[in-house]
């Protein structure tokens, strides 16, 4: 049979197209006639056999099994204990290595049959992806039953980057209608504010963090550090972060150079949307009350606070730490109007607006003498 095969760590050269004996299964295992194999991180760490500490254990020189584990495909041969398939079938999951070939053994109990409607290419590409995703949220993030808010907030900026990216739609017309339609479902669960009076729920949110002279803070400043933090390493030290500057700078110089814009246009709007869930979540515990009006006109002071922190409207510029100064000056205006106490707080709104004005004017002077 044809397979894919490696005798030695290092780039995808290292991969050859061989002939190789087909593999017979044992009494617990299935033979599987491949459809498809899915690629993951796993394949390509052992693929170049990096990070080196790994090596005493998948081999020396050369990993000890071929590439590739996450498999589909129709089950052409059984095992004599396995009971569970019979020839024909349809199934994926993952086997011990050399799924890159025309056939591939896996023991029973790392299969399963494939859902009706889900092809062989999608069904080979869940099997390692969705356990990392399981592990992190259920083992990591501890989400449990009835705990949705933050997987909707991100399942729907998934929608929304998919929307943008597949469809070359203005995002600014989709994350609109995206706006629209999670404040309509709002309203599904009710027209008037819904308190909150779960115990853990309220106690979280009126706990205090002491600090000097009596000064504290609440947990919430704690989150939001912490996202900030995350936010600022991932933006400035992982391959997602220059990857999203470099689209944002130019999408086709972005494409040029062989970086994936779409997955990380499509990463972007998901993180979105769970930040945009997270602050919500954050808001509750302000409020201590669930009400589809709340947050009226606050993505208004998101793209406000952006601008005044420095981020260029036109993408490919701005800093994080940027924006967090741009969040402080706005508290700060709204904190001085009111304190000033003869002020309506619409003069907030109307001090932002031209704030805003500002700073987009000076980014079209500076960008116009960049380009000079």
């Amino acid at each position: 049979m044809k397979a894919i095969v490696q005798d030695a760590y290092g780039p995808a050269d290292v991969l050859k197209f061989r002939d190789i004996e087909k593999p017979s299964p044992g009494a617990a295992d299935v033979l599987l006639r491949v459809r498809a194999a899915g690629l993951d991180m796993g394949v390509w760490h052992m693929m170049t056999g990096i990070p080196y500490l790994m090596r005493p254990a998948i081999g020396l020189r050369a990993p000890r099994s071929r590439p590739g584990t996450d498999v589909a495909g129709v089950v052409e041969e059984v095992g004599a204990g396995v009971t569970r398939f019979r020839p024909g079938d349809r199934v994926f999951g993952t086997c011990g290595g050399g799924a890159f070939a025309e056939y591939a053994c896996a023991r029973e109990d790392r299969l399963a049959p494939i859902p009706d409607g889900l092809g062989f290419e999608p069904a080979a590409a869940v099997p390692t992806s969705a356990m990392t995703a399981l592990q992190a949220l259920r083992d990591q993030a501890r989400v449990r039953a009835g705990q949705r808010v933050l997987v909707i907030g991100a399942g729907l900026g998934l929608v929304m980057g998919y929307i943008v990216h597949a469809f070359d739609i203005q995002p600014f017309i989709v994350t609109l209608a995206g706006m629209f339609l999670a404040r309509g479902l709002c309203y599904t669960i009710g027209t008037d504010s819904i308190p909150i009076n779960d115990p853990t729920f309220t106690a979280f949110a009126q706990a205090r963090i002491d600090l000097f002279a009596d000064m504290w803070i609440s947990p919430s400043v704690i989150v939001a550090v912490v996202v900030v933090l995350v936010a600022a390493y991932v933006l400035h030290y992982t391959r997602l972060g220059r990857a999203v500057y470099a689209t944002g700078g130019s999408e086709q110089s972005a494409l040029l150079m062989g970086l994936p814009v779409g997955r990380t246009k499509i990463a972007v709007y998901t993180i979105s949307g769970f930040c945009s869930a997270l602050g919500g979540v954050l808001l509750s515990f302000y409020m201590l009350s669930g009400y589809g009006l709340h947050a009226v006109g606050m993505e208004l002071d998101a793209i406000a606070a952006v601008v005044i922190g420095g981020t260029l409207l036109t993408g490919g510029s701005g800093f994080l730490l940027g924006t967090v100064l741009g969040v402080l000056v706005l508290g700060l205006i709204q904190t001085i109007i009111s304190f000033e106490g003869t002020l309506s707080s619409w003069w907030t709104k109307i001090f932002i607006g031209m704030l805003l004005f500002v700073f987009i004017l000076l980014q079209r002077l500076f960008s116009a003498r960049s380009r000079r």
